[in-house]
């Protein structure tokens, strides 16, 4: 088949926690390609989470390469790409850029120890108002390179550079040592209002801004591909490298979420939420975290919750196994089946509330130690008032933390839905009448290779703006308009959400 030239391309390219996507997109959003590798992570050990970064970079180059493969495209026609990325996800470099280690992942919970000694040497909100972070965590990268500098002296002593994994996929790539603020948010050494390195945190964990890639905002050319890069992609150096930036933002943009007062809700396990800003916002509570966006001088706000559509589908595995193996021979899919009983539940479910918290909770409440709970079952109640109580429990999650970006003075004007809990209608239907707000769906469910090709537009000039690029590149499949027939019953049952959490937060605890 005769190779397309006449036309301009961009690549997308989403590096997950067991996952990597590549999409391969035209000037109007339309995906041409898709291409995903699958890895399994390692752990050693309690606690632990790594991953040869070999393994990354391979998944990349062939999915790359097959997602050339499969369109008719030729690959001079690629004009650049960017990545999304998981964050927090820690690769150290020797002098000649090879790994002094495997990844510590994003998950990895090693260094407690580490998190506890910045948080008693910081004061907590001097971090929160300098990094957006309203908490220590030891899945942050400060926390990690102390451990490696504490436990694994030798390998800090041989370490170049520590790099996320973006930085170190666009080192294969181009042969440059950069780094973004959309990732470097959660790093724990960066200023974010001021856009430079934190130096107080870099002199605590024994850390030089030699050590760290250049900084850029999100979505700048780095350069082109190296001719090592672009031989490893199929690819020429024709190709541009653009900075990306964390996978919730660059999803953001791929959704066309990219102006103050739009929100966007991705319900998969967990429930995300992203609240585009101007400028920085601070909760005096400490209750919601602040984040560089993955566009240029724009910040937003990052609200979740642990456990969303998580929930949902541990009520299947538990509940409707033969069902699901039904469905699954029917080709049918499990959950269109458990959703069709709960639309013929009254809104309310007949008084059943739940707290969805099966992992503990985050946003607004920091509690680890919360956990589900099913309450006001009679029997008259089936399994299907159980699915629709669900449902609306990770409703009334989302109303709670935009009450909260509300009660900053921050507008929510617009919510756009993505993720697994997007294919619902009767979801999306019980978001906007619970919200009493439209619910806006969008038309690609791979909003995050999605963003990262128009990052990658706008950064080599096909678009003159991001928001040129999103008139051309991101469709409205449906909107949701809130309706009035249940507001009463909705409004009771949010109230009663919330005073079931707040009456047994003392025994969770």
């Amino acid at each position: 088949m005769e190779k397309l030239t006449n036309f301009v391309y961009f690549l997308g390219i989403d590096v997950g926690t067991t996952s990597l996507k590549v999409g391969l997109y035209d000037p109007q959003g339309y995906q041409i390609a898709l291409d995903r590798r699958e890895y399994q992570l390692n752990t050693p050990g309690p606690a632990l989470v790594e991953l040869e970064p070999d393994i990354y970079w391979e998944a990349l180059c062939s999915a790359v390469r097959q997602v050339i493969q499969q369109s008719t495209i030729d690959s001079e026609a690629v004009a650049g790409f960017s990545i999304s990325s998981q964050g927090e996800t820690l690769i150290p470099v020797d002098k000649d850029g090879f790994p002094t280690r495997d990844a510590i992942v994003w998950l990895d919970n090693r260094a407690a120890e580490e998190a506890r000694l910045i948080n008693t040497h910081f004061n907590i909100d001097d971090i929160y108002q300098t990094t957006g972070q309203p908490e220590v965590a030891p899945t942050w990268p400060a926390c990690k390179i102390l451990w490696i500098k504490r436990h694994e002296p030798d390998i800090f002593a041989r370490t170049y550079k520590f790099l996320l994994l973006e930085d170190y996929l666009l080192y294969r790539l181009t042969g440059q040592y950069v780094t973004e603020c959309g990732q470097q948010t959660s790093s724990l050494f960066l200023d974010i209002s001021n856009q430079a390195w934190w130096e107080a945190m870099l002199d605590f964990i024994g850390l030089s801004v030699d050590q760290l890639g250049h900084l850029m905002e999100p979505g700048e050319v780095v350069g082109p591909l190296s001719q090592q890069g672009a031989e490893s992609l199929g690819l020429t150096t024709k190709t541009m490298a653009v900075s990306g930036s964390m996978d919730q933002s660059v999803g953001a943009v791929g959704a066309g979420n990219i102006l103050p007062g739009v929100v966007t809700e991705a319900t998969g396990g967990a429930l995300g939420i992203l609240v585009t800003l101007e400028k920085p916002t601070f909760d005096p509570q400490r209750r919601v975290p602040c984040y560089h966006h993955a566009l240029k001088n724009r910040y937003c706000l990052l609200p979740w919750g642990q456990t969303a559509g998580m929930a949902l589908r541990w009520f299947r595995d538990q509940f409707y196994n033969l069902e699901t193996l039904v469905a699954q021979e029917s080709g049918l899919d499990p959950y269109d089946l458990m959703t069709m009983a709960a639309r013929k539940v009254t809104p309310g479910s007949d008084g059943l509330t739940v707290l969805p918290h099966l992992e503990g909770a985050f946003c607004p409440e920091y509690n680890p130690a919360a956990r589900a709970v099913f309450f006001g079952a009679t029997l008259r109640h089936t399994r299907a008032h159980f699915v629709r109580a669900i449902l609306e429990s990770v409703a009334y999650m989302l109303k709670k933390n935009l009450d909260l970006v509300e009660g900053l003075g921050v507008p929510v004007k617009e919510i756009r839905s993505t993720g697994g809990g997007a294919r619902s209608d009767l979801w999306l239907q019980i978001k906007a009448d619970v919200l009493q707000k439209p619910i806006i769906k969008v038309e690609s469910e791979e909003t995050a290779c999605l963003g990262a090709a128009l990052m990658a537009a706008v950064a080599t000039g096909y678009f003159s703006s991001p928001e040129a690029a999103v008139s051309q590149m991101v469709r409205i499949r449906d909107t949701l308009m809130p309706g009035q027939d249940f507001c009463r019953a909705y409004e009771q049952g949010y109230a009663k959400y919330l005073e079931l959490y707040e009456r047994l937060a003392p025994m969770f605890n």
